[in-house]
């Protein structure tokens, strides 16, 4: 199981990117993700879960979002069993 806190950037051109963040803990990893969806009626976090479930190869059923689904900064928790 990986916690996981993710700064999102919806609507960006450079989309989609998932960019680490060198300096965040092993234990709580930390990551930016553009995103060309806009935040719309929840699409930007769709493609936010698969993304990442892409990115880690996991299933989209073991990306949950804990906290933050109206904000930029999210909480993430990734199922890798």
């Amino acid at each position: 199981m990986l916690d996981l806190t993710v700064h999102v950037k919806p609507g960006s051109r450079k989309g989609p990117l998932v960019v680490d963040d060198p300096e965040s803990a092993p234990e709580h990893a930390s990551v930016t993700v553009f995103l060309q969806q806009r935040a719309v009626e929840g699409a930007a976090n769709d493609a936010l879960v698969a993304l990442l479930a892409k990115h880690f190869k996991v299933a989209k059923r073991d990306v949950s979002i804990i906290r933050g689904h109206t904000s930029k900064i999210k909480h993430l928790r990734i199922d890798r069993s």
